[in-house]
């Protein structure tokens, strides 16, 4: 299949999709597989092997997203249903006003997703986005958008995550440039992206908390006696974080064959990390505070009853993912932009968002756009700035347009409990201005290297 050919295809995959969902209000579920398949027909993936690269795409997103999100959803029912999630939400109301909360949240989105992942951070983050919701009184997504803007900036834009990382690598780029021009580029993102555009949407979409995930006492659930101290909380809500900053730490600056640095390895793995918080919390939030062994179970057992919607319709993006990225978009993108004349910087924003809207996963366009970049910048005898600028501006690309064949599409959906239009109107329109903004920052910036 010529290259023509095959982009015009994925964008009529991404057609035929939209149309399925939001017209036909097929279920996202199965117009996603659906299409997926129609897809790999069209392609010319064999017929023979389309079965295994739906098992295939499936089976990658859910080993590590099935996980996060169970444990998550467990850690989320233990801090609600202890009052430890109201209990944060009234001391941050307290402490900077209702006013200001969007800009807190913002500001804790990109702290904490720097060495985080995004799907580990959404699931921790989620119960207290609903009871700062409540507790302030304020649309859903006034609050919800800076805080998802902060978490995407910190995860595409500022090492060590893992597409920073990578591109820095494939480039040759130093990462203590890399973390500057991703910070200075990532503020003005977040109050873009975040609180203005947050705050603008919410008047359009005024939404509130799902239903499923409303306080549910009076039917009975188990309740604590005592509510958990601020410091208590904040010391459970860190365990993960701290692990996880560990073991990225210790990667970077320690000999890996080092037992040490296997165990810290081990035990700063997002699903380890999340293992043992679940735990913590269960006891420490639990048990010392009210909550019996089969309460404990009843709480877990229940927190797990929406997860399969969302677990669902995730593996199924991935499906959608794994067929476009099997079918050589990424071979026929590299091979078109290696071709056309615009500046550099401007050239690897453009690559990496191609890749995001055909490929779906913000981290292998990333990788992807680093890779069809870094021969033109090998040749270009570029200054240590200017490569960190271009690991930005990939990242920035990497960022914008996410829909239906991104999982985090489908997860901040689910979360949220909005519609697809209303998901597409503010979470894709979000990580529009997000990236954006985060390009045209680096690119204002890079006049000076």
């Amino acid at each position: 299949m010529s290259t023509l050919a095959l982009l015009l295809t994925v964008v009529g995959a991404v057609a035929v999709l939209f149309l399925l969902i939001m017209q036909l209000k097929l279920h996202a579920f199965v117009a996603l597989l659906l299409t997926s398949i129609v897809t790999a027909l069209v392609v010319g993936i064999p017929l023979t092997d389309i079965v295994d690269v739906v098992e295939e795409g499936m089976g990658g997103v859910l080993g590590f997203v099935a996980i996060i999100v169970g444990l998550g959803a467990m850690f989320g029912q233990i801090l609600r249903v202890t009052g430890a999630a109201e209990k944060i939400a009234d001391t941050l109301v307290e402490a900077f006003g209702e006013k200001r909360l969007p800009w807190s949240l913002g500001g804790t989105g990109l702290i904490v997703a720097i060495p985080v992942f995004f799907d580990v951070l959404l699931v921790l983050l989620m119960p207290l986005l609903y009871s700062l919701v409540r507790k302030a009184s304020v649309p859903l997504l006034a609050l919800a958008l800076p805080l998802l803007a902060g978490i995407s900036a910190g995860h595409s834009l500022v090492p060590p995550t893992p597409g920073p990382v990578a591109a820095a690598g494939v480039l040759g780029a130093d990462l203590g440039w890399v973390i500057a021009l991703g910070i200075a580029a990532s503020i003005p993102a977040v109050i873009l992206a975040g609180v203005v555009y947050g705050k603008l949407i919410s008047k359009k979409i005024d939404v509130g908390v799902p239903e499923d995930t409303e306080d549910d006492d009076e039917d009975g659930g188990p309740t604590s006696d005592t509510v958990p101290s601020f410091g208590m909380i904040l010391l459970i809500l860190a365990v993960p974080l701290v692990l996880i900053l560990g073991s990225t730490v210790a990667e970077a600056f320690l000999p890996e064959d080092e037992l040490p640095v296997q165990i810290i390895g081990l035990i700063g793995d997002p699903i380890v990390a999340l293992i043992i918080a679940v735990l913590l919390a269960f006891y420490v939030l639990g048990m010392r505070h009210g909550l019996g062994r089969a309460e404990i179970q009843s709480v877990a057992s229940k927190a797990l009853a929406p997860v399969g919607l969302i677990v669902l319709v995730t593996g199924a993006g991935g499906v959608f993912g794994e067929v476009l990225e099997q079918s050589g978009v990424g071979d026929a993108l590299e091979e078109t932009l290696g071709e056309v004349g615009i500046p550099l910087i401007v050239l690897a924003f453009i690559a990496a968002a191609l890749m995001r809207v055909a490929l779906g996963s913000g981290t292998v366009a990333t990788v992807t756009a680093a890779a069809i970049i870094a021969p033109m910048a090998e040749g270009a005898d570029l200054s240590a700035p200017m490569l960190a600028a271009l690991v930005v501006a990939i990242g920035g690309g990497a960022t914008v347009l996410s829909h239906v064949n991104d999982s985090g599409f489908w997860l901040v959906n689910r979360y949220l409990g909005i519609t697809e239009k209303q998901t597409l109107i503010a979470w894709t329109g979000m990580q529009t201005i997000l990236g954006t903004t985060a390009f045209a920052t680096v690119w204002a910036l890079s006049i000076f290297f």
